[in-house]
């Protein structure tokens, strides 16, 4: 099993992390998992990356084995903690890929920081969530400690179309629930509130756009709308996969962002 570390950062928080692969490489990728998740939400993937990519796959403030601070956790902070690990790890520039709520994360640091972003990695994305349910919003303020595992059973099933092993399923679970109510709270509204879609076609930065064709969260309409808003974009539709690829199919995952580094790559 991967022992991850920690990294203090000038962001006063520490992020659990692990760091794979050739620390000389110029091809650095960085993972950045979604609410709830930590990076073990990229154990299936990693073993599919080659050494010759550095690899870091992070959990973010709040979540997982990372600082959990009383309140901060707005894409502004989690913006300003992936700068500050970049600094703390010598990181000139990478790939940055983000699932789900982290892709915006992503995204924002694209727009501010674009000299130290080589390629962005959407997966399961989407221009904004103005159209959020009310009754939505209000069980995601409503949350107190301790967190009901059935909750956190119940959100991490709505990712997924083909269930993972069940080993696998069980240890996102307890994963999700280190993370305390408040930054359930706080981070889910800040991404509700959150909206980079005017600020989009400036985006100079390549993009890989990965949506699962039976995504039950984020659907067609709204994936394309997103590729379109990004000019250096592509679209790749994996079918029958739902909202979270690299857990139903993290071997193709894992080759198709290969794949992308590669394209990347400065001559």
């Amino acid at each position: 099993m991967l022992a991850p570390t920690k990294v203090a950062l000038s962001t006063q928080v520490a992020l659990s992390l692990v760091d794979l692969g050739d620390r000389r490489s110029r091809d650095v990728l960085v993972l950045l998992p979604g609410l709830g998740d930590s990076w073990r939400s990229y154990e299936a993937v990693l073993p599919h990356l080659p050494s010759s990519i550095r690899t870091i796959a992070i959990s973010q403030r709040g979540h997982g084995d990372s600082d959990k601070p009383q309140t901060h956790y707005s894409i502004r902070d989690f913006e300003a903690d992936l700068q500050g690990l970049l600094d703390a790890l010598g990181v000139r520039r990478a790939v940055i890929a983000g699932h789900s709520s982290a892709s915006i994360v992503a995204r924002r640091f694209a727009l501010d920081h674009p000299e130290r972003v080589a390629g962005l990695v959407l997966e399961g994305s989407f221009v904004n969530l103005a159209g959020v349910p009310d009754e939505v919003k209000a069980k995601f303020a409503a949350l107190t400690d301790p967190i009901p595992r059935e909750f956190a059973r119940d959100f991490n099933a709505g990712t997924f179309l083909h269930p993972p092993p069940a080993s696998f399923v069980d240890a996102m679970v307890d994963e999700s629930l280190k993370a305390p109510a408040r930054v359930w709270r706080e981070s889910f509204a800040s991404l509700v509130e959150y909206d980079d879609a005017r600020a989009l076609p400036a985006l100079a930065t390549p993009t890989l756009i990965v949506w699962g064709e039976l995504d039950g969260i984020i659907d067609r309409r709204a994936t394309e709308a997103l590729a379109r808003s990004i000019h250096f974009s592509k679209l790749l539709a994996y079918g029958n996969v739902g909202h979270t690829p690299h857990w139903e199919v993290p071997e193709r995952f894992a080759r198709d962002v290969v794949a992308f580094i590669e394209q990347c790559r400065a001559p």
